[in-house]
């Protein structure tokens, strides 16, 4: 009995570690669990209080996990790694000062408020700390924000700096000239200014521009956030930093057709706009554009010009905007360029498509054309990239990406040729003539000098004496490839497009089968029709003559020399 007594107690003391065990290895899983549920359900709380304030506050908040540079809140002026930050006015402060910012500072005022006259001026906007790198005093000229604490001010309207110790009362009611964008800003006193005419029903802008200067060319900005490498976000934010938050529109959440209604507030033809995407975008703002000239708002149409955020970019490449912006280029730099750039007139075309339906119905659909109309492979690229991007709009979501994904297409088709023995399908006519056509698989029609992503077409290898395009002589050229490898031949000159010929007007019958089509990167697949290309319109663009290649270079120069001699024979 003294032996099963004694044991027990070693039976317990056996169990004991094995319990224990069990308990310690069950509470290291479950706690960090806990703790993990219960900071996402704090922070996911947090992010709910604060998107509620970002929402209801007349602030532009944009909250950032990380600024980009050394920062300090402008409330408790704390260094701060992450917060928020005011798109519009640049104050940058703590999550938890969120409240308090929103009732201590004011954001840039978009019009003017109050009553009376005509106003002519304002005094400067001062925020203080967190001024931009390599910024001078307009007092003493010795570089501001170098000390590590909040310090010094910045005007949000002319963007002049000044230190805590150079300001004073007379500098704080001086009246601000806008900066070195005053040209291309709509002031505040100017918007209130056509409010109160508006109301006495009088039109007369002209007389309110005269306070804005002779050489006043406010610019309307247009950036669609989804083109190309989605810089388009970043891009909106500059802008309203710069300018009037009320002259810069994100397309996704504005069309074009209600964003240019701010240029009936502007005096006649002095409007710019500068199209933030890709050639997809600048077609649809400018067949917004032409709605105007239906609505007999002609004479407040803006001149256009392009930042390129898409992937192809041939029409700003054509117009001298570089072929891709990947925030290479300040902001700054780029206004500069939109107020040096010259006036030019681009031909825009109607493509309307005939289609043969049953009982000999046709059905009728009708684009506009600003680069070029492709039936062949080029658009059976287009088509199958565009199939993908609308199931995984995530995944393109940069140039590059774009890029690999048509070169497979492209890659894949030269050992498919989808398209073959297309001359047997078509008949092509030029101005009323019917072309005889060699073997073929695709037929482009250009408008523009580029095509493909930054290949000139027309001029191929330059080896052959045709005339150089041009985008407002009211012509077309037309081209034939044999391939998709012909296709890269051509991209790279190693070979010479098959050219058919200039003409004002384009007819193409598709006979049989169904043939991949695409107008200006748009592709779709169409059974038997007709195409018919006629001009449609002008529209007024702005060119720009500073990123222009060797290859534009000797293109202008020989246009203009060719249009010397016309000169001068006429």
């Amino acid at each position: 009995m003294e032996g099963i007594e004694s044991s027990r107690p070693e039976l317990s003391s056996g169990l004991f570690p094995e319990w224990s065990l069990a308990f310690w290895t069950l509470c290291s899983v479950i706690v960090p669990v806990l703790i993990t549920l219960w900071c996402s359900f704090r922070r996911s709380r947090r992010q709910g209080l604060i998107q509620d304030i970002l929402r209801k506050s007349k602030h532009d908040w944009q909250d950032t996990d990380l600024f980009s540079q050394p920062t300090y809140c402008c409330v408790c002026s704390q260094h701060i790694l992450q917060g928020a930050f005011c798109n519009c006015c640049g104050l940058c402060v703590d999550e938890g000062c969120l409240k308090k910012a929103d009732r201590r500072f004011l954001c840039k005022e978009i019009m003017m408020r109050g009553e009376g006259g005509i106003r002519t001026s304002m005094v400067h906007h001062w925020i203080r700390g967190n001024v931009p790198l390599c910024s001078y005093c307009v007092i003493c000229k010795q570089q501001c924000g170098t000390q590590p604490k909040l310090c010094d001010y910045r005007c949000v309207w002319c963007q002049q700096t000044v230190h805590d110790e150079c300001i004073q009362n007379s500098l704080k009611s001086e009246r601000c000239e806008l900066g070195e964008f005053r040209n291309l800003i709509i002031p505040p006193y100017y918007l209130f200014n056509v409010s109160q005419m508006r109301k006495d029903r009088r039109m007369d802008y002209g007389k309110l521009a005269a306070s804005c200067g002779k050489n006043w060319t406010p610019v309307i900005i247009l950036a669609n956030t989804r083109s190309g490498n989605n810089m388009g976000e970043t891009l909106l934010g500059q802008f309203k930093i710069l300018l009037n938050p009320i002259q810069v529109f994100e397309l996704t959440k504005t069309t074009p057709a209600k964003a240019l209604q701010l240029c009936t507030w502007l005096p006649y033809n002095s409007a710019r706009l500068l199209v933030c995407g890709g050639d997809g975008t600048v077609g649809w703002v400018l067949d917004a554009i032409d709605d105007m000239k239906i609505k007999g708002q002609e004479q407040y149409i803006p001149q256009v010009a392009i930042l390129p955020l898409g992937t192809g970019n041939d029409l700003s490449n054509t117009l001298g905007w570089g072929a891709g912006y990947a925030g290479e280029v300040p902001v700054e730099h780029i206004l500069r360029n939109v107020m040096d750039a010259d006036a030019i007139r681009l031909d825009r075309w109607k493509v309307q498509i005939t289609n043969k339906g049953y009982y000999n119905l046709r059905k009728l659909k009708v684009f506009s054309m600003n680069n070029y109309f492709s039936i062949g492979p080029d658009a059976l690229m287009a088509l199958n990239f565009h199939a993908h991007r609308e199931k995984s709009p995530s995944l393109f979501s940069s140039r590059i990406i774009n890029k690999a994904v048509y070169f497979f297409y492209g890659t894949k088709d030269c050992l498919v040729q989808e398209c073959k023995d297309l001359d047997k399908k078509v008949e092509l006519e030029l101005d009323g003539e019917r072309i005889d056509l060699p073997s073929l698989e695709g037929i482009i029609v250009l408008n523009i000098a580029y095509w493909g992503g930054g290949c000139r077409l027309w001029e191929g290898m330059g080896d052959e004496p045709y005339p150089l395009a041009r985008h407002d002589d009211g012509l077309l050229e037309v081209v034939g490839v044999s391939g998709s490898f012909h296709c890269a031949q051509i991209q790279v000159k190693l070979a010479n497009p098959i050219r058919l010929g200039q003409a004002h007007t384009v007819r193409l019958i598709l006979k049989k089968s169904k043939m991949p089509m695409q107008v200006d990167g748009e592709p779709w697949a169409q059974g038997p029709c007709t195409v018919t290309i006629t001009h449609k319109t002008h529209a007024l663009m702005l060119y720009h003559s500073g990123e222009q290649t060797d290859d534009d270079v000797s293109s202008v120069s020989e246009q203009e020399l060719a249009k010397d001699h016309t000169d001068e024979d006429t």
